[in-house]
């Protein structure tokens, strides 16, 4: 995401805003400023709604987790 932003910086875009359903501060390896944020949750295996768990669960109606 940060080359992402740089290159389109580069490029002179008016704007770039980041949105995401789910952020896990914990986890990033470099600090970015997240525009739009569903839910920050905890550094947990998360499943369901389109993420999944080798091609398995990506169907469920919600977001899961493993503990």
């Amino acid at each position: 995401m940060d080359f992402l932003l740089k290159h389109l910086k580069d490029k002179n875009a008016n704007s770039v805003k980041i949105a995401t359903l789910l952020s896990k501060p914990s986890r990033r390896v470099i600090e970015l400023e997240v525009d739009y944020i569903g839910f920050k949750i905890d550094d947990k295996y998360v499943v369901g709604f389109g993420l999944d768990d080798n091609q398995n669960l990506r169907n469920l109606p919600y977001i899961g987790y493993y503990e």
